[in-house]
């Protein structure tokens, strides 16, 4: 495993316009969901609010390719939360307004604004850092569901109670972590936030009927190594 902490000093100078949405965004959705029917034990929350955001939400078209954007806007959405009164950070960047964010970092070409190019966790992790000049960790596991990795995620919510940006290397479908629980006799679980839901969620109990809010045990993640952004805000 390695891991990477760091903070940016670029000044970002996109502008980051208020947004008004069709619909309005769940929040909390990660709170709807019980602890694993059956496995007493132990249950760490993300603390702190956050909107769902996901495919096509805000009516751009980015299904098939936009997930790490939205998992990057729900991250940024708990940030802003989190730090209310303490950040004149208070809208959540467009997917463009994202690409724009990259491209004035240095990360990415001019030509990548308006693309359908998609970002993994290490531009989601540039992003948060340089919006918010928080420390985020950065860690590349090859066993996501080894003891040390689960330890170091439990640990992370004992101290942060936060959110965690998730993206594999055969898996690639970016993700939120947004709890974890450990049970002596089934092991351990991850919430995830799935960002992949397509069209106007009724309900937070209709995204956890559909999988997109859910438990997922450590014994479905052996299949990929992942890339993890710890955001380190209190």
């Amino acid at each position: 495993m390695t891991t990477n902490t760091a903070t940016c000093e670029s000044e970002s100078k996109v502008e980051i316009v208020k947004k008004t949405y069709k619909y309005e965004l769940l929040e909390d959705v990660h709170l709807a969901l019980q602890p694993p029917a059956g496995s007493k034990g132990e249950t760490l929350y993300t603390q702190g609010s956050f909107k769902y955001f996901h495919y096509g939400c805000d009516g751009h078209s980015d299904a098939g390719w936009g997930c790490g954007y939205r998992t990057l806007q729900t991250a940024i959405s708990w940030i802003i939360n989190r730090r209310s009164g303490r950040t004149a950070m208070l809208n959540v960047p467009s997917i463009e307004e994202i690409q724009r964010l990259l491209v004035r970092i240095g990360d990415k070409p001019a030509r990548f604004v308006g693309s359908r190019d998609w970002i993994g966790t290490m531009e989601e992790f540039f992003v948060i850092d340089s919006l918010f000049d928080i420390p985020c960790k950065f860690a590349h596991v090859q066993q996501l569901n080894s003891k040390q990795v689960l330890k170091q995620i439990r640990e992370y919510f004992v101290d942060y109670c936060g959110l965690i940006v998730m993206g594999g290397l055969s898996d690639t479908a970016s993700k939120a972590i947004a709890g974890i629980h450990l049970s002596q006799t089934a092991g351990c679980s991850l919430l995830i936030v799935d960002p992949h839901f397509v069209g106007v969620p009724s309900s937070k109990q209709q995204l956890i009927e559909r999988g997109y809010v859910r438990w997922m045990h450590s014994s479905e993640l052996e299949g990929s190594a992942y890339n993890l952004c710890f955001i380190l805000e209190k």
